[in-house]
């Protein structure tokens, strides 16, 4: 295995990581024990942190276009606020990232997060 360096503001990345983190343990799946993989590899430019959970998913042909939004909900969870993926596109965006999103509903989602080495 390579070694990988991220390039990121250090503030940001630990924002980043705990929204995605703290975003899987609330929206769990209650039938099954939660779990949170993080992985990393090299993608030409990027580094890519795949942060890949078990939990309820989000319908991405509902909700996909709006998954970033200011104040977009998209779980019944009594401390979901609506600004955590929001917050955390805008803190990847402005260290020229990017972040994609894989889901289904009852099995789970899949964030990556591309760091550009260029930075």
């Amino acid at each position: 295995e390579e070694d990988l360096e991220v390039k990121a503001v250090p503030a940001y990345a630990e924002s980043i990581l705990m929204n995605f983190i703290t975003n899987a343990i609330k929206y769990r799946n209650p039938m099954r024990k939660p779990v949170v993989r993080l992985t990393a590899e090299a993608d030409g430019d990027y580094t890519v942190l795949s942060i890949k959970d078990n939990g309820l998913g989000i319908d991405l042909e509902e909700h996909g276009s709006k998954l970033f939004g200011m104040y977009k909900t998209f779980h019944e969870n009594p401390d979901a606020r609506g600004i955590g993926l929001y917050i955390t596109k805008n803190q990847v965006e402005a260290m020229n990232g990017k972040i994609t999103v894989d889901s289904e509903v009852g099995k789970g989602t899949t964030f990556k997060i591309y760091f550009n080495d260029k930075n």
